[in-house]
């Protein structure tokens, strides 16, 4: 491949797709140089721009929201649910204006958003859906893998996601041969033919060589996530009894566990404790999207999405990889049943 050459739109690439496409369950997929950048060209292959509203979800990593800004589209924020950590589809029905024309919902930490309210809700109003599935590859509902059940759905192989490259990647599915000729034109500067640019395009390909180390690793992200799950299973019987929370299990879906999430008011003083013991425990978004000054323009307030900003202090991310030990697991849940024990004396 490297001695060839051959490094863009290959026959490496080529069978990337058609083997997450496969897996997925879904019959058009399109490699991309990223996560966001997926999310971008799904939107433009939309025709989703300015004067236009997508309606996306306030606990979310930046990507999402830039995104439909880098589109030239206003972002309308919704809050959280305080069990799932996922959008609130009740406050998302509220959220549905004149100019919305698309809703972004986020399969947040490997869990499944509940898509069944989501799609009726996009039919009813004739909206666009994608899916933000950056988190979550390989989870399902009910045997349906994300990123199946909206117009587009979009995936990051950042080095840190469950399915990683060894660099930046993404990707974009749909079931629609006329949107993924329109993923393909936007990813390829805008071309049918050498030259020949019908509209102004990106130039976002995934790599040979990253589409040839995904497809190797493709056939081992269900022995990968069913690991994930089982050590999420060890947390939670682990550190059940103690005033702790925990993202809500939902019948029929298939969690990934992308990041596992423990929620407590004592958040940061457990994370010193657990740094102190050299545990890996970090906080990821620690300042929600409406509050970060990339936003300002939006005039967002403090207060304005509360359970984003709880789970924002709330959160915390314990270890979790497709090869961690039970025996890690054991260490990181006494460390904090004995901060716990002292913490309530």
């Amino acid at each position: 491949m490297l001695i060839g050459g051959r490094y863009e739109l290959t026959a490496e690439l080529r069978d990337f797709e058609r083997r997450l496409g496969g897996y997925l369950g879904a019959p058009h997929v399109r490699g991309v140089n990223s996560g966001t950048d997926a999310l971008v060209i799904a939107l433009r292959a939309l025709g989703i721009g300015k004067g236009d509203e997508v309606v996306t979800q306030a606990n979310t990593f930046h990507a999402t929201v830039a995104a439909i800004e880098l589109v030239g589209a206003e972002p309308v924020l919704v809050d959280a649910d305080s069990e799932t950590f996922l959008i609130d589809t009740a406050q998302l029905r509220d959220a549905i204006r004149s100019r919305t024309r698309a809703l972004l919902p986020v399969h947040l930490y490997g869990k499944p958003t509940a898509m069944d309210e989501i799609v009726a809700l996009a039919r009813r109003h004739e909206l666009f859906l994608v899916e933000d599935a950056a988190q979550a590859i390989g989870a399902r509902i009910h045997g349906q893998a994300v990123s199946t059940f909206g117009d587009c759905g979009c995936f990051s192989f950042h080095p840190s996601k469950n399915l990683a490259a060894a660099g930046d990647g993404g990707a974009v599915v749909t079931r629609d041969p006329d949107l993924d000729e329109k993923v393909r034109r936007q990813r390829e500067l805008g071309q049918v033919g050498q030259n020949n640019h019908l509209v102004v395009g990106l130039n976002s390909k995934l790599d040979a060589m990253q589409a040839r180390i995904l497809a190797w690793k493709l056939p081992r992200l269900e022995q990968w996530n069913a690991h994930r799950r089982r050590a999420a299973g060890w947390y939670r019987e682990r550190l059940a009894g103690l005033p702790l929370g925990f993202q809500a299990a939902t019948p029929g879906e298939t969690h990934v566990y992308h990041l596992f999430q423990i929620r407590t008011p004592r958040r940061d003083a457990l994370l010193v404790q657990l740094r102190e013991h050299g545990i890996d425990a970090v906080v990821r978004y620690p300042t929600p999207i409406h509050l970060q000054p990339a936003f300002a323009r939006h005039g967002w307030k403090a207060g304005q999405f509360p359970m984003a900003e709880a789970l924002c202090r709330e959160l915390l991310c314990l270890p979790i990889r497709p090869d961690i030990r039970v025996e890690e697991v054991d260490y990181v849940a006494d460390c904090i049943r004995d901060f716990f024990a002292t913490d309530l004396g």
